[in-house]
């Protein structure tokens, strides 16, 4: 029923501060976390979320605890693991609704199933915490086992919410109602945004911005040679010449005229080191805007977008060569989100409608999940091939995505939800659009590859501003006064 994830640490703050335009962060860092780490001595920390791998807060959690680890601090993380499926399902919806979606109404018997495995994983995990313990949980999956243990053992615990939505209605007043009688025995709250935070909760909630590691996998530099060996051994380049390495033990996978997914063939690639390309990476949610994306992405190559004037011939041979890569993990990996088969299946079905023209331009793409690197790495190759990085999501709770493709200079085409806005500062850093119109969708992607120089401008704006508010240091910092205040808190 729960499993403890173990952190390899393979990244130190001398690692970082090597760099040098990173060593003012980790001395700030190191300066901030002497009194924390001394107040939290003796204690564990205990983060527990639903899933090891698959979206932001995975792949935020093994970073975070070992710099908690190597600043003094004693944390774990536990990841929950009931055998009720239909859990899931359950909490998918709940997901759903606090980002506005879905059928408001909930049935007796969705929250008999909640309580029911929430008591279940309460079971197991009181065994974990100890007097002085400080225990944070992650998202709506565990909250109630939370609850229920904080209840029985006293311990200081704090829930901590990587999604919602800045406006209410009856889907999110459901889904937060749902929720109330088990997040309301939490000391605090922590939030992405302010605008997130049901009224309940206003009194309880902190905010602490989500952040990446800058030498992580995923968003380190990539050499020239070390970027095409990752394409190659990914299956997503075609060259004559040897590479250093050995091919990935799964490559991508390209959804294929005939259904069937493959590497990329033999007479063709995608032209990643050659062609304008717009990429969106994401989770296979229904949120995240990959119809319209795809159906802009249509229209723009279609010229059915309302544009007026003449092309100039380097425009034109640009929208000629545009492709648009659409990926995300391997749909059968997630464990925590049941709907993301559905999702990838729309989207292939809407792809298998185009013409056999525009089914060349646009690749949908599958990434393995079986290493954490390699699928790192294959996205961290992807964005730096790209020329506008999308992320066209109705609804985004904050969006890693863009962060990742901001420090790494790409401009990035965002929707106006609520975590993409608290990013992206639209003419800035990247442009904002209506994630919902396809047509708008057309015209800004037409605007951003016609304009060469401001992407670079965009590129170095958008780099910056994730080095100042962005970075897992000032993510590390805020954490580590959210939990000096919560033993301070219990104690008084």
């Amino acid at each position: 029923m729960l499993h403890t994830v173990d952190i390899q640490v393979r990244t130190t703050l001398a690692d970082y501060e090597a760099f040098s335009h990173l060593a003012p962060a980790v001395d700030a860092l190191r300066e901030a976390a002497r009194e924390p780490a001394r107040q939290l001595e003796g204690r564990t920390v205990w983060m527990v979320n639903s899933t090891a791998q698959g979206g932001g807060v995975a792949e935020m959690m093994p970073k975070m605890i070992g710099l908690f680890r190597e600043l003094g601090v004693d944390a774990r993380w536990v990841v929950i693991q009931p055998e009720e499926e239909r859990f899931f399902t359950l909490t998918k919806r709940l997901h759903n609704l606090l980002h506005g979606a879905g059928d408001p109404h909930l049935a007796a018997d969705d929250a008999e199933l909640y309580r029911e495995i929430s008591h279940t994983l309460a079971d197991h995990f009181e065994q974990y915490v100890s007097d002085g313990d400080i225990v944070v949980i992650h998202d709506p999956q565990p909250a109630g086992m939370g609850a229920l243990v904080k209840q029985r053992t006293g311990v200081p615990f704090i829930w901590r919410c990587h999604i919602g939505l800045d406006t209410q209605n009856a889907s999110t007043r459901a889904g937060w109602e749902f929720l109330r009688p088990w997040l309301e025995p939490y000391d605090s709250t922590v939030f992405s945004l302010p605008d997130y935070v049901p009224d309940y909760l206003t009194d309880e909630a902190d905010i602490i911005h989500p952040a990446i590691d800058p030498l992580s996998h995923k968003n380190r530099p990539l050499s020239p040679h070390k970027l095409t060996g990752v394409l190659v051994n990914a299956g997503l380049l075609v060259t004559t010449n040897p590479v250093v390495t050995p091919p990935f033990a799964t490559p991508a996978l390209r959804l294929q005229a005939d259904g069937s997914f493959a590497a990329t063939g033999q007479d063709e690639d995608l032209g990643l080191l050659f062609r304008p390309i717009i990429t969106q990476v994401s989770r296979w949610d229904r949120l995240k805007g990959f119809v319209p994306l795809l159906k802009g992405f249509v229209h723009l190559k279609e010229g059915r977008f309302g544009r007026t004037g003449e092309l100039s011939d380097r425009h034109r041979r640009r929208l000629d060569l545009v492709r648009l890569v659409l990926a995300g993990p391997d749909p059968n990996s997630i464990q925590d989100d049941p709907e993301g088969l559905g999702v990838f299946q729309e989207i292939c079905g809407i792809w298998h409608e185009l013409d056999p023209e525009l089914q060349r331009d646009i690749a949908v793409l599958s990434l393995p999940m079986t290493s954490r690197k390699v699928n790192a790495l294959m996205v961290n190759a992807l964005q730096r091939c790209s020329t506008v990085v999308a992320q066209n999501s109705l609804q985004e709770g904050f969006g890693l995505t863009v962060t990742e493709a901001m420090w790494k200079g790409c401009p990035v085409m965002g929707s106006r939800a609520a975590g993409i806005r608290a990013q992206l500062a639209d003419g800035e850093t990247g442009c904002l659009v209506d994630a919902s119109d396809s047509h708008a969708v057309a015209s800004t992607l037409d605007y951003m590859l016609e304009e060469d120089k401001q992407r670079a401008v965009w590129g170095r704006n958008a780099n910056r501003r994730v080095y100042d508010r962005f970075l897992v240091f000032t993510q590390v910092r805020r954490w580590l006064e959210a939990l000096s205040e919560g033993i301070g808190r219990a104690a008084s």
